[in-house]
């Protein structure tokens, strides 16, 4: 008999599943709240937040925005859209509204819920776009706005429904900005989020791992690296709020964590507390380190507490867990990003498309049901990015003679701050609007503490003079914080090309090299020259 296919395709109620499974398990610990949600009551939880959507007339394929801080709220938020077939937007909260409005604009929720503390920042945002439905997650609201908890209390508990949508359809919209800095919506499909997590079952995680999670939840590090993998498993996830080195250390020995993931400045501050000594690390398994490579030192003082160490990589369009340095490796290959995961293609090409050589660089691009739908209401750049099934990941690699992959550079301008994405043009963007500047160019260049950071090279105009605070505080408000440069060097000329682009290799080294030991000079006023 032949199967339907869109019964072949269905999409699987996970948390009713393990409701059913293992009702009195745990599912979430929310330490800023103090909350311990079993299964049961998490599938509660999310039936409630259905219901609440669908009387507020929301189905299958709106979007469902939600701007909070790490939270149980965003999980109730993520399964309760996902039971309706809705799409989850979770938004970048470190932004502000005039970098948040472009976002809203391109996915028009129908459903915008948000925390109190964001309560200006969506005022703001009210004020320039017209929400059908907002829900606040607090009890004092106005007319015009519904209360999360009182209006979850009025809604039934159960769901008898099917996901109304197949593994196709898309499940989240991620925004991440593009080298120009302007927001695309990553479309993250059922089907990509089920394959991540048996790329992290087949090498990683079982339903026994008791997950850290303190990355941010808008972000698909926060969601996807642990998060939605050890729902899909019946383990449990502990929620983070906010960073902290020493509550981390203190949750990994009262939780009993298992797994924990984090970008190597946050591995350096962890290993500079006063408690990384004394603190019990015994119930870890292993770490995993992404985001940018972890330096060998820091590697070989984890590794000398106890600790194993993984090395990943991943992205938002492909999926979080793409490689795997394993733990065997992990000295041996330092700088590798170690194979492909299983459910993971990858080939290395020239220009023209074409294979290269072992030790020969070229881009990485990957093949994979992880993959991403495109971009939201962007057919333009998601033809650039997806070509014959393959993603183009803009990232310069080489495989070793044992096939080892090891990232080179990367073929766009961006560079990595403390785990951060920032993007120069649009950095770029912003300061050129300064009365007193000319010309600048943006590039990221190493800092002990989170990787890179920004640093600005300017060109005023004629007769102007200006100093470094008077160029940053530009900044303030305009972007976030992440993004501000840490310094700012003014110059004469910019290196260039025949067809005038910006070397910006070239200037990143003369940044290193002739300004180097200056730093509290800042070579400032205009007067010196590259």
């Amino acid at each position: 008999m032949q199967v339907p296919n869109h019964e072949m395709n269905r999409v699987y109620d996970w948390i009713a599943k393990h409701a059913t499974f293992t009702p009195e398990k745990l599912a979430i610990v929310d330490v800023a709240s103090g909350r311990r949600i079993n299964y049961r009551e998490f599938n509660e939880e999310a039936n409630r937040a259905a219901n609440l959507f669908e009387s507020l007339g929301a189905k299958a394929g709106d979007r469902i925005a939600i701007i909070a801080p790490n939270s149980a709220e965003i999980l109730f938020t993520l399964f309760g859209a996902t039971k309706i077939g809705a799409i989850f937007v979770p938004l970048n909260h470190k932004l502000p509204a005039a970098e948040l409005l472009p976002i809203i604009q391109n996915c028009e929720p129908m459903i915008l819920i948000y925390a109190e503390e964001f309560a200006a920042t969506v005022s703001e945002l009210r004020g320039q776009h017209r929400f059908s439905n907002v829900i606040k997650l607090s009890p004092q609201v106005d007319a015009d706005e519904v209360s999360w908890q009182e209006s979850l209390d009025e809604q039934s508990s159960a769901r008898n429904k099917h996901i109304p949508v197949d593994q196709n359809s898309p499940q989240m919209l991620l925004y991440t900005s593009g080298t120009t800095g302007k927001p695309k919506g990553v479309i993250l499909p059922h089907r990509m989020q089920f394959f991540n997590a048996i790329n992290f079952a087949l090498r990683d995680l079982n339903g026994s791992d008791r997950v850290l999670i303190h990355t941010p939840m808008f972000y698909t590090g926060g969601l996807n690296v642990y998060t939605t993998p050890s729902f899909l498993l019946g383990g449990t996830v502990v929620i983070m709020r906010h960073w902290e080195a020493d509550e981390v250390l203190r949750i990994i020995e009262r939780e009993r964590i298992t797994a924990f993931f984090a970008v190597p400045t946050q591995f350096l501050m962890m290993a500079n507390s006063v408690l990384f000594e004394k603190a019990d690390l015994s119930s870890l398994k292993w770490v995993i380190s992404g985001g940018a490579p972890c330096p060998l030192p820091l590697m070989k003082r984890l590794m000398a507490r106890g600790l194993l160490f993984k090395q990943g990589f991943g992205m938002t369009e492909v999926g979080v867990n793409c490689f795997c340095l394993e733990i065997p490796d992990a000295e041996r290959k330092i700088g590798s990003i170690g194979f492909p995961n299983f459910a993971m293609e990858a080939r290395i090409v020239d220009d023209d498309g074409v294979d290269v050589a072992a030790n020969v660089s070229g881009e990485l691009i990957l093949r994979t049901p992880c993959m991403c739908n495109g971009y939201w209401n962007n057919p333009e750049q998601t033809a650039q990015a997806i070509r014959d099934g393959w993603f183009y990941t803009g990232d310069i690699a080489k495989f070793d003679d044992e096939g080892y992959c090891y990232i080179v550079d990367r073929k766009k301008d961006m560079f990595i701050s403390g785990g951060e994405n920032v993007y120069p043009a649009e950095v770029e963007k912003l300061l050129i609007r300064h009365p007193k500047i000319l010309e600048v160019a943006v590039v990221g260049v190493p800092n002990a503490k989170w990787g890179e950071v920004g640093a600005a090279v300017v060109i005023l105009k004629s007769g102007e003079s200006a100093t470094e605070e008077e160029i940053l505080s530009f900044c303030q408000s305009q972007i976030a914080k992440f993004k501000i440069p840490r310094s700012v060097y003014f110059v004469q000329s910019l290196p260039r090309t025949v067809t005038q682009k910006v070397q910006k290799q070239e200037l990143k080294r003369v940044i290193l090299v002739e300004f180097e030991g200056r730093q509290s000079e800042k070579v400032a006023e205009g007067k010196a020259a590259v």
